[in-house]
């Protein structure tokens, strides 16, 4: 087939039959990412673990984040 033979019956092709209309709400809530939300619980918090570690190898200069400390 000819290029141009090619574009002739896909462009016939795409102009056959009704075209479908979507309404415009329902086309725009289509394009929207849905939420998601993934939540994990733990019987501890891992940063506060791994923190309390941190603060048993190094003393911090000053004591900014003290109040911060279980």
């Amino acid at each position: 087939m000819e290029p141009r033979e090619v574009e002739e019956k896909l462009a016939e092709l795409l102009s056959e039959g009704e075209m479908e209309t979507v309404p415009k709400e329902q086309a725009v809530k289509k394009k929207l990412p849905f939420k998601t939300e993934i939540r994990i619980r733990t019987a501890f918090d891992p940063i506060a673990v791994e923190t309390k570690a941190y603060r048993r190898m190094a003393k911090e200069i000053d004591g900014r984040y003290d109040r911060y400390e279980d």
